[in-house]
């Protein structure tokens, strides 16, 4: 979902998607950003890199969200 349809399917909401996300959520986004800098890098086309983005994303998401570690650290930092 890009920035602009998340504001638009939460229009009360404050701030912006990233404020929304829980802690699994925002690890996820911040290796698919490093991912996507480097297919850029390497050349592939969007549309690649969109295909090998979202497949990255559920996998890691079904991971990460899981994970006894990511646990413990949302309960350390409160979230």
């Amino acid at each position: 979902m890009t920035a602009k349809e998340w504001r638009d399917k939460h229009p009360d909401e404050k701030g912006n998607i990233r404020d929304a996300a829980d802690l699994g959520q925002l690890i996820v986004l911040a290796n698919l950003e490093m991912l996507n800098a480097e297919y850029i890098k390497e050349g592939f086309p969007q549309s690649e890199r969109l295909q090998r983005l979202r497949s990255t994303a559920v996998a890691q998401l079904k991971s990460v969200t899981n994970a006894a570690s990511t646990k413990r650290l949302g309960q350390r930092l409160g979230k």
